[in-house]
This record gives C-alpha cells, structure tokens and sequence, in this order.
C-alpha cells in the first residue's frame, strides 16, 4: 500500500493538532455562541500570551536581544494559516465534502495497514498447523 502523500497528511495533522489544542468544546470560550468571536477571543488572548512570554523572555531569562513584536508576528504566521486550514475541514465536515472523504478514508487504510502487526490481541491463524 502506498503511503499518502505528505501535503495531505500535513495539512490533515494541522487540523487535527489545532483541534486537539484550540478545540473550544473543553475551554471557556465555548459558552460563546458565535465561531467566529470564539476565534477573535483565541487570538487576542493568543497575543497576551505571547507578549507575556516575550517580556520574561526578555527580563527574567535574559535574552536581551529578544523582539516581543518578532515573536508576536512569528507566532501569528503559523497560526493563522492552521486556523484557516481548520475553517476549510469544519466547513467540508459539514457539507460533506468528497475530497475529505477520501483524504480521511486514504488515512484510515495507511494507518490500518501499518498498524496490522502491532495490534496486541492480534491471534495469528497458523493453518497448516492448526487445520
């Protein structure tokens, strides 16, 4: 079987990474009822977090020549696009989209067909032996 190809798997454990760690059904923010203030909400606290690290960075670890801005615009060019990429699966999951289809059923096979040999109750049927 043929391994899937790695700009769908990045893009398919991009989604699944952000929804693992952003996921707002086990956060706060989840009581808001609009997505798209949920997502305003992610990033403005995001941006705090990320100021609030540069400015320990910068004082209490040392590292003077630490950007606050530079990390702020770093962390926001991987981020954004990892947002957007989850807006595009949410709205294929719920139109059901075919390519998601098969991108997700390409996965299940890879992973099932690698993982063959490592299940623990997997019981080989020796026939010779056994029949």
């Amino acid at each position: 079987m043929d391994r899937p190809n790695i700009l769908r798997r990045s893009i398919m454990l991009a989604a699944h990474i952000w929804r693992r760690v952003m996921n707002v059904k086990f956060n706060p923010l989840k009581h808001i009822p609009d997505n798209t203030l949920q997502s305003y909400f992610m990033l403005v606290l995001f941006t705090i977090w990320s100021i609030t690290f540069g400015f320990i960075a910068t004082y209490y670890i040392g590292w003077l020549g630490y950007s606050t801005i530079t990390s702020v615009v770093v962390h926001l060019t991987i981020l954004i696009p990892i947002m957007i990429t989850n807006a595009v699966f949410i709205d294929a999951e719920r139109t059901g989209a075919q390519w998601l289809v098969e991108w997700q059923s390409e996965q299940s096979r890879y992973k099932l067909f690698t993982n063959r040999l490592k299940a623990k109750n997997l019981v080989r049927w020796k026939v010779d032996s056994e029949g």
